[in-house]
């Protein structure tokens, strides 16, 4: 055995096999056998090799799937998202569809505990409401754009307390009211106008009222001394509107800075504390059913903007499609390539 281990240590094995219950090497001097024991061990080594790369083919194989496994998951998602919208869609039209009601029938109570699941209730129903405009209060809401003709244009969405006074079909309580969408430049002349403007003596409410206590905007309420025709002191609107919350900014939006007066999203409950309202105060976005084509400004949102969404059911459809075929030709590619793995092995 030894002076097979020294013929062994001397010269450069070019191939071996085996041969019955011997392991034969040839090498430039001869040949040398080695016992059949020594085989069992190189086989058991060789064995526990191509173990080893099955495993680790096998989990290889598994991961090349994992694209075709997470696009067909975005495509079922998406279909999810599509049926939720539809359901969405339907509710909307249902409510729109309805007759508009007064709000004064449905919200006769300012300080009501139930106020706000009544206002929840209320969402994309038609309301009427009638009172008078607050111009000093006026919030503007952008810069929020319009395209007309092809032509886009900056301005905002201006909303303004609707207040009560002594009419049967007035509001009990006041209303913030979105009066639709206005130029930048429809903005910058109201300031001039508010400006320039004397506030009628009935409009501001005494020290005698403010020692009284409660709310400021009660003040509206009270009857003209000399008049008795409210309408010749106060110009009562009528507004057909939609219940409408407060908006779900996106991350990139900044946050309102109601100090400086900066609002880029509606946020009911600080609007209302920014003009000296009640959080819970109703807010409506008014339609352009009764919409004065005279007076083009403020320009009242079109009652369909309230079923359309940035992603409507059809473009979820879209994108299922598109995830559905990419999961297709992703798994038919890894099936591909384990089949030239095989083919190679």
């Amino acid at each position: 055995m030894a002076a097979l281990t020294g013929r062994l240590r001397g010269s450069k094995i070019t191939y071996w096999k085996l041969e019955k219950t011997m392991l034969v090497f040839s090498n430039r001097h001869g040949r040398a056998e080695i016992p059949a024991c020594l085989s069992a061990v190189s086989e058991q080594s060789s064995f526990t090799a191509e173990s080893q790369e099955k495993e680790k083919w096998k989990w290889s194989g598994l991961l090349l799937f994992i694209p075709g496994v997470a696009t067909f998951g975005l495509g079922t998602w998406q279909l999810f998202r599509r049926l939720k919208k539809m359901e969405l869609i339907e509710h909307r039209q249902k409510r729109l569809e309805q007759d508009p009601v007064l709000v004064t029938s449905v919200l006769p109570e300012a300080s009501d505990s139930q106020s706000n699941e009544k206002i929840s209730s209320l969402e994309f129903r038609k309301v009427v409401c009638e009172g008078v405009y607050d111009e000093s209060k006026s919030i503007y809401i952008g810069p929020r754009s319009r395209s007309v003709s092809g032509v886009t244009e900056n301005g905002y969405y201006v909303v303004t307390p609707l207040m009560p006074v002594q009419q049967n079909e007035s509001v009990q309580i006041p209303v913030l009211v979105n009066r639709g969408w206005v130029p930048r430049s429809w903005r910058n002349k109201s300031s001039e106008n508010l400006l320039n403007a004397t506030p009628h003596e009935n409009m501001i409410s005494s020290e005698k009222d403010k020692s009284k206590g409660g709310s400021w905007w009660k003040f509206w309420l009270k009857e003209p001394a000399n008049v008795k025709d409210v309408d010749s002191y106060f110009k009562m609107v009528k507004v057909i509107g939609v219940v409408r919350g407060s908006e779900s900014p996106n991350i990139f939006m900044p946050l309102n800075d109601p100090i400086s007066g900066q609002w880029f999203y509606v946020d009911v409950p600080a609007i209302a504390r920014a003009v000296g309202l009640p959080e819970n105060a109703l807010y409506v976005e008014e339609i352009d059913e009764a919409h004065n084509a005279s007076n083009p400004y403020p320009l009242p949102k079109d009652a369909s903007t309230f079923v359309r969404y940035s992603v409507m059911p059809q473009d979820h459809l879209n994108y299922a499609l598109t995830w559905y075929t990419l999961s297709a030709a992703t798994t038919f590619m890894a099936k591909k390539r384990l089949q030239k793995k095989k083919l190679l092995r």
